[in-house]
């Protein structure tokens, strides 16, 4: 029976506390995943605002869709973008991938 006795005041012992240690390691790794993740998303996310907000009429533009072409008019939310001689088609301002350099489209 002092087997048995024995044993179970060894279990009601309380463990032994961690620390800090995963507090630690739980801030550490918010830390890095802020800096390599959340951080440059931002700083992408604003650089596309501002990008957006500079179109005007006559640049060259891609959407993110792939279509190339020039800016005609431009609206509050939404332009005009010529995709081809007398075709223009209406896009939102947020689909803008890139501007391109003035003369892209005469070489593509």
């Amino acid at each position: 029976m002092d087997l048995l006795f024995n044993s179970a005041w060894a279990a009601a012992e309380a463990p032994p506390s961690a620390g800090f240690g995963p507090l630690i390691m739980l801030a550490l790794f918010f830390v890095v995943f802020y800096f390599l993740l959340i951080r440059p998303q931002q700083k992408r996310a604003k650089e596309h605002a501002t990008m957006v907000s500079a179109v005007s009429v006559g640049e060259e533009v891609v959407t993110a869709g792939g279509l190339l072409g020039k800016v005609t008019d431009v609206r509050d939310d939404y332009l005009s973008l010529e995709i081809a001689s007398g075709t223009v088609v209406k896009i939102q301002k947020n689909t803008i991938a890139r501007m391109l350099p003035k003369g892209t489209l005469k070489n593509a």
